[in-house]
């Protein structure tokens, strides 16, 4: 029992004025404790029965729909309103219908997500690679499910899986679905768990019943001599680079580089998509398109649409006179996610603990538990043909000598006794003497008798032939592979997405790089930021500001230069100086939370230009601590303007320098008090957001001001103020060292 807390240790009362003599307490719990017995169950639930799907290929929102939809007869049967399935279904999933009916749009055929649709749908259900195509309601749609989920449920009343209670002890429901196919790699699936995710790609069904063959009879065997690339259901290209498909092989994490068909219809000059990668939609190409267009860099195409129809999938690019379409396409590729990537994380739940397995793996598991569900079934028909052998015996008896049979049960005075009588008159027991005393009068002429007695002996060779394969791994190998060979001929359709390799790819062209001369950079303290040529400084160097505005830093660079903005969100943006265009010092120049898309109440408060990224950047916070980052840390392998987490948010931000070699600094605080230290003596740091070490320690009222370079200080006393270790106090300003001092607050 926790320990009873007085107010003193922790417990306050808070009392209600309005209602007299009512008090409420209010506990403290430490956030270990509530993390431990309010989130750890959550989080566990997330992980474990909703967002990972398991070696089934399923996540229990997709497994209680199918299993509810094969109860109401919907696999041999006809469609019916997706909102009667819907109602059905909540009595396995009480999640709400919203989500269910999600869950089938996205199984569904109308949607395009999957390379084989588990719902045979009618109505508009949306398209996967449209952002703004909405499905239907579930009162207008219809659906049943499609012919290849016979394979999901095959023998599943033999005992092949367990079976468990439904949310309220109603119903029993399937824990796994006992495919007959390894349908964890046909089916994609993605879920975000709580500190974890899943990113499973599909693969053509064809090659992984080849492969799982392969598998099985040899466990060494060179996968992707068979599992040739992923397949998507929106086709495209998929590009192989060797090393990366391995990598997911091996791993199960990597990734795919997808890019769009397109073709030139030269008599009318267009360009048609027709079909694009699997992560991308039609919107988000003609939006980032636009935006190119706007921006004045790609400037060879007249019109884009979306001409998608009944046929299918196409994006129309009207193109200028004299444009080359190859040229242009490969600008698309670099420029929007015609070309995208995808992400595999193949993280899977394997006896409730979630995994990250490679294919192998993922092979491994799933023909380790295939031939579960099939010794079960083979066990569950050996039990029943043992039991019907075991009636079979008992009714030979009596057949022998059914003239005996007759008369015990004609001279038996209570019906309650005719059981009984037989067990004793032939030796059989209750069991097989209840299955005679059913057999109905016509049933005891000699031709019944002769076709048990023959029955008996084929029994017998079924029973020996089932507890041969039990005991013979190679046969029940032979029946999975049997399965997977009957599942490719009469499921398996051609790939969707068409494997090219890196060496066929055409080499990108570079991008036409901008001229390259001196320039002059001018940051104001509100954010406005000029470039600015010499010859155009020369001839005016008064720079205009707004009122109350003023410079901020100003440096020498070159028009190629890579520039990073810092922010007083946390955020740094990065760019070329030759995204800028030039102008004069009498001009404002070009407003950086405009130009660079911040945030509301976001501000510029460092410029930094990074060259190589070979030094340092020192941040200064109001607590007195300092953090040195390696400049290396804001370098990144894709274009990303846009960096979160650039510094520590734990204390408001006072100073940013950049540091190539160690120098002196000097740093101020309010009081004011002044510390000079090498900065030698803070140790550099890989991760953008870390809070540092303390340098200065501060009374409680005041706060860190400002930190500059020794030399750009009036300080003359320099032994009053230099200290060999931190943190430090520092000294008392002296008026002789403050006269220029200008406390700066950012």
């Amino acid at each position: 029992m926790p320990k009873k807390k007085t107010p003193g240790e922790g417990e306050k009362r808070i009392s209600n004025p309005n209602v007299m003599g009512l008090h409420a307490a209010v506990v403290e719990q430490p956030i270990t404790d509530t993390l431990e017995t309010n989130y750890m169950p959550y989080a566990m639930s997330v992980i474990v029965s909703r967002a990972i799907p398991e070696i089934d290929g399923f996540k229990p929102s997709h497994r209680k729909l199918l299993y509810t939809m094969y109860k109401m007869g919907l696999l041999t049967g006809a469609r019916t309103k997706s909102a009667n399935i819907v109602g059905q279904t909540m009595r396995l999933n009480p999640h709400g219908d919203a989500a269910i009916y999600e869950t089938m749009v996205r199984l569904s055929r109308g949607y395009e997500a999957l390379l084989h649709p588990f719902v045979d749908s009618k109505g508009n259900f949306g398209k996967v690679y449209s952002r703004d195509m909405a499905y239907a309601a579930s009162r207008y749609t219809e659906a049943k499910l499609s012919p290849i989920c016979a394979e999901l449920f095959r023998d599943i009343d033999q005992d092949t899986v367990d079976f468990v209670d439904n949310y309220d002890n109603t119903r029993k429901e399937p824990t796994l679905l006992p495919t007959t196919f390894p349908n964890i790699l046909v089916s994609a699936n993605q879920g975000i768990a709580v500190g974890m995710a899943s990113q499973l790609c599909g693969f053509n069904l064809g090659e992984v019943c080849d492969t799982t063959a392969a598998y099985l009879k040899n466990p060494r065997c060179d996968l992707s001599a068979t599992l040739l690339a992923p397949d998507f259901p929106t086709g495209g290209q998929v590009i192989l680079d060797g090393s990366g498909l391995q990598e997911i092989y091996e791993t199960g994490r990597g990734t795919v580089k997808l890019r769009a068909k397109w073709r030139y219809l030269k008599g009318e000059n267009v360009i048609e998509i027709y079909e694009i990668p699997y992560t991308t939609t039609t919107e988000a190409i003609l939006d980032k398109v636009a935006e190119l267009v706007k921006a004045g860099k790609v400037k060879e195409i007249a019109d884009m649409r979306d001409e998608t129809d009944l046929k299918g999938l196409k994006l129309a690019i009207d193109l200028k006179r004299g444009t080359d379409p190859d040229k242009l396409m490969q600008k698309l590729f670099r420029s929007t996610t015609l070309q995208d990537s995808l992400s595999c994380n193949f993280n899977v739940l394997i006896a409730g603990m979630p995994r990250v397995m490679g294919v192998r793996e993922l092979l491994e598991e799933w023909c380790a538990w295939r031939t579960e569900c099939v010794r079960r079934r083979i066990y569950f028909s050996l039990n029943k043909k043992k039991e019907k052998l075991h009636l079979l015996k008992g009714l030979r008896k009596i057949l022998l000598d059914i003239d005996k049979a007759i008369k015990i049960i004609r001279e038996t005075e209570e019906e309650a006794m005719v059981v009984p009588n037989l067990m004793i008159g032939f030796g059989i027991d209750e069991v097989q003497a209840e299955y005679v005393a059913e057999i109905k009068l016509r049933n005891i002429n000699k031709e019944y008798i002769l076709k048990r007695t023959e029955e008996l002996d084929a029994l017998r060779d079924e029973i020996d032939d089932l507890e041969d394969t039990l005991q013979n791994p190679q046969r029940v190998k032979k029946i999975i592979i049997g399965e997977l060979e009957e599942v490719k001929k009469k499921y398996a359709v051609p790939r969707r997405t068409e494997i090219v390799y890196g060496h066929e790819v055409e080499a990108e062209e570079e991008e036409e790089e901008a001229p390259d001369y001196p320039v002059h950079l001018f940051l104001s303290r509100e954010g406005y930021f000029k470039k600015i040529t010499p010859q155009s400084l020369r001839m005016a160097a008064e720079q205009k500001y707004k009122e109350g505005d003023g410079p901020r830093q100003s440096f020498e660079a070159t028009n190629r230069a890579e520039a990073m903005f810092f922010t007083d969100q946390c955020q740094v943006y990065k760019c070329r100086l030759s995204d800028f265009a030039d102008t004069k010092a009498s001009a404002l120049g070009d407003y950086l939370p405009t130009k660079l898309g911040m945030g509301p109440e976001e501000h510029v408060v460092y410029l930094y230009l990074p060259g190589d990224y070979s030094g340092h950047l020192l941040f200064f916070f109001e607590n007195g601590k300092a953090a040195r980052v390696e400049a290396a840390a804001y370098r990144t392998t894709s274009n990303r303007r846009k960096l979160t987490g650039a510094y520590s948010d734990k204390s408001p931000l006072v100073d940013v320098i950049a540091l190539a070699e160690d120098r002196e600094l000097a740093v101020y605080s309010t009081e004011p008090r002044a510390l000079i230290f090498n900065t030698a003596l803070l140790a550099p740091k890989t991760t953008r957001s870390t809070q540092g070490v303390q340098v200065m320690t501060l009374k409680p009222k005041y706060r860190l001001a400002s930190a500059r370079f020794l030399e750009d200080t009036s300080i003359t006393n320099l032994g009053r103020y230099r200290c060999r270790s931190l943190p430090a106090a520092g000294a008392l300003v002296k008026e002789e060292d403050g006269e220029e001092q200008q406390m700066k607050l950012l």
